[in-house]
């Protein structure tokens, strides 16, 4: 039960971005509720026991790469909470038919050795990005505005800006293309939209610069570690909570949605413009996910052992497949052969699962609101390049993209970025307005990955939104 009939703030789900606005705007004086729909907090950043008591399952995110290059989780000693992270010595794999795997390591040397005849164009391409890695990761974690050194997003940019296809086609080998494709398909895009290069650079450049890192007993010790920070400073959480309409809110000057627009037109569509309802009415979800978690008896039996060390491994094979399967799946169509994301996280944190067993996670991605059942197409991708792996399954736990909004309603048909990332939502998501975290009604924000800079666990919607709001109410800043 809510305990204070007024707060300075409200802020309407709890996932890394709710999280976030309300750590900002706690720390900055205001008095700030936090309402979570379901019974515990952590939005994509939850763990749970899905297949066989005693291993741990992320349930959405469980690679991090972005927390660890975000200026908000910069702002805390989360090791205060007992948050702890550990680094694979390999950040992604990329087995290949008939070839050796490509590996993303966190040395850019070791890294382009391993790309033969590209190694020099691989080295050309990324070293000036982690020069300026600072200032460009500054600007994508932030909304759309006017860059602190122009020259420098210049530079980014006219990379970034580019299909990830035309990056691939500066290289000669198929190593050095399927390694573009791999990252560049977290996008959730065919690959050949403009702007999907800024996905694949980012995810790479990140992978040498802070490495992908894995928490340490799963995603939702992240989330354990906002809500224990945000209490300390005197912030509130109710759970089981659902927000169905503006007058079960408490009094407040402020209230931030961290949900998408379908939800804030339904809970809050009655206060805003006609042009605002309009434009949020226009906006595009895009794919969806079929996730399948494993018990293991044993480690997953890669043909190349030093696979065992990466963290995440990229299921697709060449360019051309990926890219083929990737343009497919937005046309509404299921590949035989789909993309599949793949972590294998008790390799590196032996809290997963009891002791000689292991856990793994794999998605690939679905038309939007699909229900097919996408587990045999996914392990036949696994076994392809781990024959004997279905002999090591002890359980499976599958969902499909109702599955998926089921769990988190901002899951909109299974996409789990929020709404499509492309050239025209990147940063102006959710309406084209000088701040996308502004609605049309006074009071009311929104702070969820539908606003820049989107999808992932790096709580800067958040964060952004907060400081939005304590610059239009609480005259700070």
């Amino acid at each position: 039960m809510i305990t204070s009939s007024e707060f300075d703030a409200v802020i309407v789900g709890a996932g890394p971005n709710g999280l976030a606005a309300a750590i900002t705007l706690q720390n900055a004086g205001c008095k700030v509720l936090l309402l979570e729909a379901k019974a515990t907090i952590g939005g994509g950043m939850r763990t749970a026991e899905c297949t066989i008591p005693g291993f741990k399952h992320d349930i959405c995110s469980a690679v991090h790469p972005l927390l660890a290059i975000s200026p908000f989780f910069a702002s805390v000693n989360w090791s205060d909470y007992q948050l702890q992270m550990v680094n694979p010595s390999i950040c992604g794999a990329h087995p290949l038919d008939h070839l050796r795997p490509v590996f993303l390591r966190s040395s850019l040397e070791r890294t382009a050795s391993g790309l033969g005849i590209d190694q020099d164009r691989y080295t050309s391409l990324i070293k000036p990005l982690l020069n300026d890695f600072d200032t460009v990761t500054s600007f994508i974690l932030s909304p759309l505005g006017w860059p602190n050194q122009p020259g420098t997003i210049l530079r980014f940019g006219l990379n970034a800006i580019q299909p990830s296809s035309w990056i691939a086609n500066r290289f000669a080998s198929v190593e050095a293309k399927a390694l573009v494709a791999g990252m560049a398909a977290h996008s959730m895009q065919p690959l050949t939209n403009w702007a999907t290069g800024a996905f694949g650079l980012v995810l790479l450049a990140a992978g040498h610069k802070v490495g992908w890192p894995i928490p340490v007993g799963g995603s939702q010790s992240i989330a354990d570690a906002m809500a224990a920070h945000f209490r300390l400073l005197g912030g509130v959480i109710e759970t089981n909570f659902e927000v169905k309409s503006l007058q079960q809110l408490p009094s407040s000057k402020a209230v931030l949605f961290d949900c998408t627009p379908r939800q804030l037109l339904q809970i809050a569509g009655h206060k805003f413009s006609d042009f605002y309802k309009w434009q949020l009415n226009r906006y595009r979800y895009g794919m969806g996910v079929f996730k399948i978690d494993w018990a293991l008896d044993a480690p997953i039996p890669w043909q190349d052992e030093e696979i065992k060390l990466a963290g995440t491994v990229h299921i697709g094979n060449t360019f051309e497949e990926i890219s083929w399967n990737e343009a497919a799946t937005a046309r509404g169509i299921h590949p035989e052969k789909p993309f599949v994301l793949l972590s294998q996280p008790s390799l590196f944190d032996n809290t997963r699962a009891p002791e000689g067993k292991h856990t793994a996670w794999a998605y690939c991605h679905v038309p939007f609101g699909s229900e097919k059942d996408m587990t045999e197409a996914i392990e036949k991708q696994v076994e392809r390049f781990a024959p004997g792996f279905r002999d090591r399954i002890l359980s499976r736990h599958t969902m499909n993209t109702k599955a998926m909004q089921d769990y988190n309603p901002n899951y909109i048909g299974g996409d789990i970025n929020g709404g499509v990332q492309d050239i025209f939502q990147l940063f102006t998501r959710p309406a084209l307005r000088w701040s996308p975290y502004r609605t049309s009604a006074k009071g009311l924000y929104i702070c969820s990955s539908s606003t820049p800079p989107g999808g992932g666990v790096h709580g800067m919607c958040g964060y952004h939104a907060a400081k939005q709001v304590l610059q239009d109410v609480f005259k700070q800043g």
